[in-house]
């Protein structure tokens, strides 16, 4: 692509404008509109500038927001839970300081190329322009610094549009965005949010001409509004991940790591564990090293109790309690009317695979525990409840047969093996980190390639020196 002078006059003008201007603009102005319109306009702007400036000043920019993060961590975590209500502040610091670090930046762009007789031939990816993005209220702003990462580091400006219930953290961190970009030179809007998140918003987004490409992480509602747009779309939608334990597994680990991955941030992650299937010889064991991790067992009248307190009925068909997600499970108890203290990190009960409680996917630190007469028999029951979204799933076993058999069968974009849930996201566990896992469009865990288009560009008869 030729580049003309009078466009890189332009560009560089811009540049300057925006080197002067940036200490005369107020904190709270960085990138937040009013219209969602204005918001579009001025990503597209910002766009403009991005995808002539260097690999390397785009690099700069992301170890800016990368250290930016950092140092926020914990006021984010604070907002976070302040606003929501869901998750605790140790686990949002953790989950921030994870983006932070293993987020993948320009380096995960790269080129192919092939030279022989006939010339040469380059594969690269390029932007898509500027994307719009729906962000959930479970992991707000850290979606919001995962995928501003990802999509700088790939050329493309975001517009925003989060979480009504989310939008004062999630808005704060992409102040933060953009103060990284100016820090660095950079223009003010390579990320844009809406003060008022709205649904009317949110439509105007997907059908936006000037929006090339759409990601939405949420719940099913959003995804499918977002697929349904049009538009090229990326849906990183739920999931119900069911844990399988096997006879062969090591039973006090297994409990440890299923709890401590099914309580991180009060099981707000998508990846999280939301029920257990345990072969039943082995499930006894399992439930008393559960509850010697901070589990609180539960009979069949309170488990009723439960269900009355987490769930409704709408339609005829249950849903889950807005009041009740991402909160701590003592306090779940005490509603109960049972005496817990903060020492009590999960509520366990055991329950057939149709129960409700099993069957949704509740974003709260309850699991069922769903006995299985042998490791076949666990398998079925999990790909069951998880429902076909091939989102997660998880197993404790030291049978490589099974474990690979499972893997196979459920066909999940994350499969964790003898470890805690989040050790999916690089915490415990090797790899790059994401909180946009898309699962329902095929992605999986998307990073900054996820968000280029492919081009490729041929020289006949050229280069090619051998």
């Amino acid at each position: 692509m030729t580049i003309r002078n009078e466009d890189i006059e332009a560009i560089v003008k811009q540049v300057l404008i925006n080197l002067k201007s940036s200490k005369q603009i107020k904190n709270e102005e960085l990138g937040i509109f009013n219209d969602v319109n204005d918001a579009v306009n001025a990503a597209k702007e910002s766009q403009r500038i991005l995808r002539y400036m260097s690999i390397d000043q785009r690099e700069r920019i992301i170890n800016k927001i990368r250290e930016k993060t950092i140092e926020n961590a914990k006021l984010l975590a604070q907002m976070g839970v302040n606003e929501t209500g869901m998750g605790r502040v140790d686990h949002k610091i953790i989950k921030h300081e994870l983006v932070a670090k293993k987020t993948p930046g320009t380096e995960d762009i790269k080129t192919i190329a092939w030279s022989g007789d006939n010339g040469l031939t380059l594969v690269e990816m390029g932007p898509f322009g500027v994307i719009g993005a729906i962000t959930p209220s479970t992991n707000p702003s850290e979606t919001v610094i995962c995928n501003s990462i990802g999509m700088i580091a790939s050329g493309n400006t975001i517009v925003f549009n989060p979480h009504p219930g989310a939008s004062k953290v999630s808005n704060y961190a992409v102040r933060l965005v953009n103060e990284a970009s100016l820090e660095e030179g950079g223009p003010p809007n390579l990320a844009v949010s809406i003060d008022k998140p709205t649904i009317e918003m949110a439509n105007i987004l997907f059908k936006h001409p000037d929006i090339s490409l759409l990601v939405a992480t949420g719940g099913p509602g959003v995804v499918t509004a977002c697929l349904s747009s049009g538009k090229r779309a990326i849906g990183a939608g739920a999931g119900n991940p069911p844990v399988v334990v096997d006879e062969t597994a090591d039973i006090k680990k297994a409990a440890k790591d299923i709890i401590d991955g099914a309580t991180f941030d009060n099981n707000l992650p998508c990846i999280a564990e939301k029920e257990v299937i345990a072969v039943d010889e082995i499930a006894d064991e399992l439930i008393y090293y559960m509850i010697k991790n901070g589990a609180y067992k539960i009979e069949k009248d309170m488990v009723d109790k439960l269900t009355e307190l987490v769930l409704e009925k709408k339609n005829g068909e249950y849903v889950i309690s807005r009041n009740w997600v991402g909160r701590d499970a003592y306090k779940i108890l005490k509603a109960l009317g049972i005496d817990a203290d903060e020492s009590i990190r999960c509520i366990i009960f055991e329950a057939n695979e149709e129960h409700p409680l099993v069957e949704e996917e509740l974003m709260m630190p309850i699991l069922g525990i769903v006995r299985a007469s042998n490791v076949d028999d666990a398998i079925k029951i999990a790909i069951r409840l998880e429902h076909g979204n091939r989102h997660s799933a998880h197993m404790h076993s030291k049978n490589v047969d099974n474990l690979t058999r499972f893997g196979r069968e459920i066909d999940t974009a994350i499969f964790v093996k003898n470890a805690p849930s989040y050790a999916a996201l690089g915490f415990g566990g090797e790899g790059y980190c994401t909180f946009t896992i898309a699962s329902r469009t095929g992605e999986g865990l998307t990073s900054a390639k996820t968000f280029t288009k492919i081009r490729r560009c041929v020289l006949a008869d050229g280069f090619s020196i051998r």
